[in-house]
């Protein structure tokens, strides 16, 4: 994540021109699942991971085990079935991730539309994330960086109304088309 500038200044008639150095050398990647069920407080449930090989040609995201895990892990902590709304993430679609949820009856998935992160509720978990942890800030160090990061998901991790928020940003809403497994 890049951080964002909240207000910058310039004289009248000059475009301000903000340089962010390091652009392209990723080392964080956040994963968050946005939790509704209705009749429940909305919950948010994260994993960021440092990339510490990037440099040596490492991988620079998650893999597709690391999704895996994050799906057992969300599993285990609701305690109920899951139905994913994922963008189109290429490794969203990995043959063995998709070959996992097949064989498991806890999870049902559904791909959103290409280019619509208007629709993905995370995107503005993002967002709010940008403009209150990482706005106007330099950080000293990497170490600085997860920890603020950490920081401002477990401040949005237990304000449901954001989390909620995001959701009604997109225009979708909850449903129950089937019958729910207790």
């Amino acid at each position: 994540m890049t951080p964002p500038t909240a207000r910058t200044w310039s004289r009248r008639g000059h475009t301000p021109v903000i340089r962010v150095r390091g652009r392209s050398q990723r080392r964080f990647s956040i994963a968050a699942p946005a939790c509704y069920r209705q009749g429940e407080l909305s919950r948010l449930i994260y994993r960021p991971k440092q990339h510490v090989n990037h440099r040596q040609g490492g991988r620079r995201s998650f893999t597709w085990t690391d999704y895996r895990d994050l799906l057992i892990a969300t599993h285990r902590q609701l305690g109920a079935p899951i139905v994913l709304v994922w963008d189109n993430l290429n490794v969203h679609k990995d043959r063995r991730l998709r070959e996992f949820i097949d064989t498991h009856d806890w999870i049902t998935c559904y791909f959103l539309p290409s280019y619509a992160p208007d629709l993905n509720p995370v995107e503005g978990i993002w967002a709010l994330l940008r403009r209150s942890s990482q706005a106007n800030t330099t950080f000293a160090s990497p170490e600085d960086l997860m920890s603020a990061l950490r920081h401002g998901l477990r401040q949005l991790q237990y304000r449901s109304s954001l989390i909620d928020g995001c959701l009604a940003e997109t225009g979708l809403t909850l449903t129950t088309s089937r019958q729910q497994r207790q």
